[in-house]
């Protein structure tokens, strides 16, 4: 019998990790659990379990573990050969494109975002307007990773029913 399992952690590559750290740290408060550390295609644990996941075409790479708030593990890797997509938002296609986080101060964190060189992709934007105080918006962080904000929780946003 299929039960809801948990969200544990999401991956994202940025071209500086010391940097993404400063950022997820500073402008979203996120917890940096495991400071900035190499891994090597080496035979230790984590070497192998790498070279499992990327093949054997790597020497080394950066990687940090931050948590959030409500405890969803985000690692934050730097390759060396970071190259950044001519389009960063080719939502139709299969993969991830955005990922979301919750805050009811919907504007300050999007004005925060931008002072520390994210983006603003669109204007932020009520769901059920004159109704219920549902807000969201997509912005980018520095490195080019889309992310949506929302100020309330996404049971609360969906179960209004349609839009």
């Amino acid at each position: 019998m299929p039960y809801p399992r948990s969200f544990s952690h999401i991956g994202l590559s940025v071209p500086d990790l010391d940097k993404a750290v400063e950022f997820y740290t500073e402008v979203l408060g996120w917890y940096t659990i495991m400071e900035p550390a190499p891994v090597y295609n080496d035979d230790t644990a984590i070497g192998q379990m790498c070279r499992d996941v990327f093949g054997n075409d790597w020497k080394e790479f950066r990687i940090a573990h931050l948590a959030t708030g409500d405890k969803v593990g985000v690692e934050l890797f730097e390759f060396p050969q970071n190259e950044k997509p001519e389009n960063n938002f080719e939502y139709w296609k299969t993969g991830i494109f955005h990922f979301c986080i919750q805050d009811p101060n919907i504007e300050e964190l999007v004005e925060k975002i931008v002072q520390h060189g994210g983006k603003q992709r669109m204007p932020i934007r009520e769901y059920y307007p004159d109704d219920k105080p549902y807000k969201m918006v997509y912005v980018e962080d520095p490195f080019g990773n889309i992310f949506e904000i929302y100020t309330h929780s996404y049971e609360l946003t969906y179960s209004q029913g349609a839009y």
